[in-house]
């Protein structure tokens, strides 16, 4: 929203100085401006400021005559350092803001408001160039330099939660305007703040920063449209931790607004680089945040499968993995969510594609921590998805230790379970008397039998094998007439003589 400004400014001091017919000039530069924009929008914004600026210099040089020895030879006077003319197409910097709070309530709407409008009249069929307008102001104006590049001491909503009622109106008005242009919009933020990083580390992006949170707020979907492009980036500056915190936070931010869409960015973003010693530690800090932030997990269901699942359970159960000992531990406090995200809204339909992978983990020299989980979980799966049991069958050869591990517990969990319920038939026993009551103890009583009976009958058999023992030794002294009769002879020889 500069452009105006600069023409004014080079069209006034040039009228004292032109020759007759030069205005003709300024109307042919002003056409030449507005048939480029139409032409090329993404670039102008970029662009047209250097176009003036070489304009008005080789106007001066033309302007101006020769310069003489004497004048090329002439010092300037000790003490009173000469003053370089500004540029025209950077405005003069505004002095640094003891905060940003205070830079806020010293920014004038109005003022925006008559710079965005010139930029609309100048440019009537290029909105892209608005909301570029008002990010370049916003920026200018916010001029407080930045913390870390996460934000991660503030409110999720920090910086735009700052801004006024009055200021968010105008950018939602002129946000709405430019649905269009938004995709493109939000692509320009995310370059231009990498682009400043640049140059000095704690350049302020705060301007960005805002209009990117006004964009997701009402759009989320925006941040997660070209989630492979953004991760190829994230890659190629890997070695820059401030740059891909800045990409990283950027879209995290739709997470903030649709748990949905926060999840999409954190699995296709934050998950492929969680062993990065540099970004592991906001990843996990944006996904607590997020869980945090949405108690209601069902709107997170559907987004993630066994794929981006098992990732997860490796890093928060596996020992000496890319996290440390702190990161995974708050890892596995986030995992009990995670996995009820993972199993999603119809679990008895969706486990048995989890019970291959559980299986094939769950090795001999499996740590007791993962085994646990692992085991637990098998036993879910074959609870709840009956599904599950045709898979078993199909892998049972094929993971046998695994198998006989799975088949204590889930018959020890299923005793417990039964001796639960007897219990509770009996407190209720006392109030209740009904026929179903009675069914149903009846059928654990039953079921625990058959339970306690499992595998062979050695009592019974010794039981039979000494009741014959007994009929035969009856039956034998019976024929003999006594029992002396039936001792067997070398038995008399120990007996001695009478």
């Amino acid at each position: 929203c500069e452009v105006v400004h600069i023409i004014n400014r080079v069209e006034s001091a040039s009228e004292a100085q032109t020759p007759a017919g030069f205005p003709m000039f300024w109307q042919f530069l002003k056409c030449y401006c507005c048939l480029t924009v139409v032409l090329s929008p993404p670039i102008i914004s970029e662009t047209l400021y250097d176009n003036f600026e070489k304009m008005a210099k080789k106007q001066n040089k033309e302007q101006m005559p020769p310069a003489t020895a004497e004048s090329q030879n002439k010092k300037p006077p000790m003490g009173k350092p000469s003053k370089k003319a500004s540029p025209l197409n950077s405005p003069q910097p505004t002095s640094a803001h003891k905060n940003l709070e205070a830079a806020f309530k010293t920014l004038d709407v109005s003022e925006l408001k008559q710079q965005l409008g010139r930029s609309q009249a100048l440019f009537p069929e290029s909105p892209s160039v608005w909301v570029k307008d008002l990010a370049g102001y916003l920026n200018h104006k916010l001029n407080v330099p930045e913390s870390e590049p996460t934000l991660s001491n503030y409110a999720h909503d920090y910086p735009y939660c700052l801004a006024g009622k009055e200021l968010k109106s105008v950018m939602k008005g002129l946000i709405g305007r430019c649905s269009d242009d938004l995709p493109d919009f939000f692509d320009h933020c995310v370059s231009t703040m990498l682009r400043e990083l640049d140059r000095q580390p704690d350049e302020p992006l705060h301007g960005y920063r805002v209009c990117i949170q006004a964009i997701l707020q009402d759009k989320p979907r925006i941040a997660t449209q070209s989630l492979p492009e953004y991760l190829e980036l994230l890659r190629s500056v890997q070695n820059r931790p401030a740059k891909c915190l800045t990409i990283m936070w950027a879209l995290g931010q739709a997470g903030f607004y649709d748990l949905s869409q926060g999840l999409r960015v954190w699995l296709g973003i934050m998950l492929p680089v969680l062993g990065v010693k540099s970004l592991s530690s906001y990843a996990l800090a944006y996904l607590q945040r997020l869980l945090m932030l949405h108690a209601n997990l069902t709107k997170g269901f559907g987004i993630m499968g066994p794929k981006e699942f098992f990732p997860l359970l490796d890093f928060a159960f596996m020992p000496k993995n890319a996290l440390s000992s702190s990161l995974q531990e708050q890892l596995r406090r986030l995992y009990p969510r995670l996995k009820v995200l993972a199993f999603g809204a119809k679990p008895e339909s969706t486990l048995h594609t989890y019970l291959p992978s559980f299986l094939s983990r769950a090795t001999p020299h499996c740590p007791d921590d993962m085994k646990r989980e692992l085991l637990s979980s098998m036993t879910e799966c074959l609870c709840v998805d009956v599904q599950s049991l045709g898979v078993w069958r199909q892998l049972y050869t094929k993971h046998l230790p695994q198998s006989s591990d799975s088949q204590c517990v889930t018959i020890q969990n299923l005793q417990e379970t039964i001796q639960s319920f007897r219990v509770t038939n009996d407190e209720m026993r006392d109030t209740i008397e009904s026929q179903e009551l009675q069914e149903c103890n009846a059928l654990c009583q039953n079921l625990q039998v058959k339970m306690r009976s499992g595998g062979f009958p050695w009592s019974r058999l010794l039981m039979v094998l000494l009741v014959f023992v007994a009929g035969f030794m009856a039956q034998d002294i019976r024929s003999h007439g006594s029992f002396t009769g039936w001792c067997p002879p070398h038995w008399e020889s120990l007996r001695g003589p009478h």
